[in-house]
């Protein structure tokens, strides 16, 4: 694998010194090589967090590119807890406003919340659909934006008829007041009277863009991870059920030799045992045979000295 670093100047005590920083160092920032740095996206909006205390540099992101399509360097776990702890922070932040408003707006109904909180989700759509429609114009799809733009048409019209009944449901003193809600999104606060340029700002905004690509870019991250951590998971078990395999094809070889062996084993005890008896029994018949030969030799010379005894006798 090719060797990727990145020359980083830094002055201590008025020296310059030269350090060399390769993508993998944990001072570089994962999430800019994978292109979701909550820094790099809210860049330029009122949510601005500045530099980021890691490395960001674009030839390091194009380093990690070339390295990823070589091997899994499975920096989406870094990825993954950097933008879990930033959308919890927003999160946070979300659920602290709503807790404001609640405390400083004035309370009304259950039924009436429910009515204003209609009116909201439909700015929410034709802010929506107005950020398409000029994203549409822009790229030069002027019939689609004119398609989004009669939707638009037909949301407004669903909104006047929620606001008639917002409006009939609750005194015209209070009706007047700017109701706000906080954008579930990206935390900041939208109000019910907002006109059509307001809400289509705020949805194709930066900010909430911005927010949504972070969000998205998460669930993704965790989805890949999951994978990834899955795919490990069956090679290692793959990997074990090889070594197991191999384990018991061993023993099995060793049990053969063994048993090889073993039964060479038998096959020379038996081979010495049928040698020794046969030498036993060579012995048992050479030891007859001398018994044999020894008594026949003495029965000759008993029946020699027995004739030579009648001879004798005759003579005298």
């Amino acid at each position: 694998m090719q060797s990727f670093s990145l020359v980083v100047f830094c002055t201590v005590s008025g020296d310059e010194t030269r350090q060399r920083v390769k993508f993998t160092d944990e001072r570089v920032c994962k999430s800019h090589l994978l292109n979701c740095c909550p820094h790099d996206i809210l860049s330029g909006t009122r949510m601005d967090l500045g530099e980021c205390t890691k490395i960001h540099d674009l030839a390091l992101r194009a380093d990690y590119e070339i390295a990823s399509k070589e091997r899994d360097l499975f920096f989406e776990l870094d990825a993954v807890d950097h933008l879990e702890s930033f959308i919890a922070d927003c999160d946070r932040r979300t659920e602290l406003a709503k807790k404001r408003l609640a405390e400083t707006q004035e309370e009304i109904s259950a039924e009436v919340a429910a009515k204003a909180e209609k009116v909201h989700e439909l700015n929410e759509e034709i802010g929506k659909l107005l950020a398409k429609a000029e994203q549409l114009g822009a790229e030069g799809n002027v019939d689609e934006a004119q398609k989004v733009l009669q939707e638009v048409e037909k949301v407004r019209t669903r909104k006047k008829d929620a606001e008639e009944e917002y409006r009939n449901s609750m005194p015209a003193s209070s009706f007047q007041q700017q109701k706000l809600r906080v954008c579930e999104v990206c935390s900041a606060y939208l109000g019910l009277h907002d006109n059509d340029r307001r809400l289509a700002d705020h949805f194709g905004g930066k900010l909430h863009l911005g927010f949504i690509q972070i969000r998205e870019k998460l669930d993704q991250l965790k989805k890949t991870v999951v994978d990834k951590q899955e795919k490990r998971n069956q090679e290692r078990l793959k990997r074990r059920e090889e070594r197991e395999k191999e384990e018991r094809m061993r023993k099995r070889t060793r049990s053969r030799s063994r048993e090889h062996r073993r039964s060479r084993s038998r096959d020379r005890r038996r081979k010495r045992s049928r040698s020794s008896s046969r030498d036993k029994r060579r012995t048992r018949s050479r030891s007859r045979e001398r018994r044999r030969r020894h008594r026949s030799r003495s029965r000759s010379r008993s029946r020699g000295h027995r004739h030579s005894h009648e001879q004798s006798s005759r003579h005298k």
